[in-house]
């Protein structure tokens, strides 16, 4: 994890975020910039510092590698993920649509649980991931995999320790939660509501 400059937030280091991503006029999101955004927030669950978020963190970086793998394999035809995910079920597969959706319960999940955190001023983390994962995750995954991740829910830091390591400025902190956590919804709203569409079924 780089440092964080002195005067500024743990946004400072990441390579790509969810506000810088773009988003075409059709709705299109943009897929190199998202898949860096995706990345670079994945690296946040390093901050929380549990290794019982290490399956969530693969889980994600997993779905991230599905849906890159395709991209590579069809650049011109991948330029955005609405794209990518039609012109792959053209071919009769869906790897990377299948994965984009756990992608997006994945991200769904962590910006449900980082709003209501941020909404929350007295709310504990496990609190408002427990919450998140209940109406996101859970309900798709096996009696294998809830342990897991509840584990992880109960493995989260106390606010008054997270919060300050995401940088000394509290003020600074907060607007740049705010903006990611706003510019994160509106992505996986857009998704979402494509993922609804026929053109995105096999």
């Amino acid at each position: 994890m780089a440092a964080i400059p002195a005067d500024g937030t743990w946004f400072d280091t990441i390579k790509r975020s969810f506000a810088d991503v773009p988003i075409g006029a059709d709705d299109g999101i943009s897929t190199t910039e998202f898949l860096e955004a995706a990345e670079s927030l994945v690296t946040l669950f390093d901050v929380l510092g549990s290794a019982a978020f290490t399956p969530v963190k693969n889980d994600l970086l997993g779905n991230i590698k599905k849906v890159r793998e395709r991209q590579l394999a069809a650049p011109a035809e991948s330029e955005t993920l609405q794209a990518l995910v039609v012109n792959e079920l053209k071919t009769g597969k869906h790897v990377a649509a299948e994965g984009l959706v756990w992608l997006i319960r994945g991200l769904d999940f962590t910006v449900q649980a980082l709003r209501h955190n941020i909404d929350n001023a007295s709310a504990e983390l496990s609190d408002s991931f427990r919450g998140a994962y209940g109406n996101t995750l859970k309900p798709h995954h096996s009696f294998l995999v809830k342990p897991i991740f509840s584990a992880a829910m109960s493995a989260t830091p106390y606010r008054k320790n997270f919060y300050p390591k995401l940088g000394q400025d509290q003020a600074k902190v907060t607007a740049e939660m705010t903006k990611e956590v706003a510019a994160l919804e509106k992505v996986v709203s857009i998704i979402k509501a494509f993922q609804d569409t026929k053109a995105a079924k096999w």
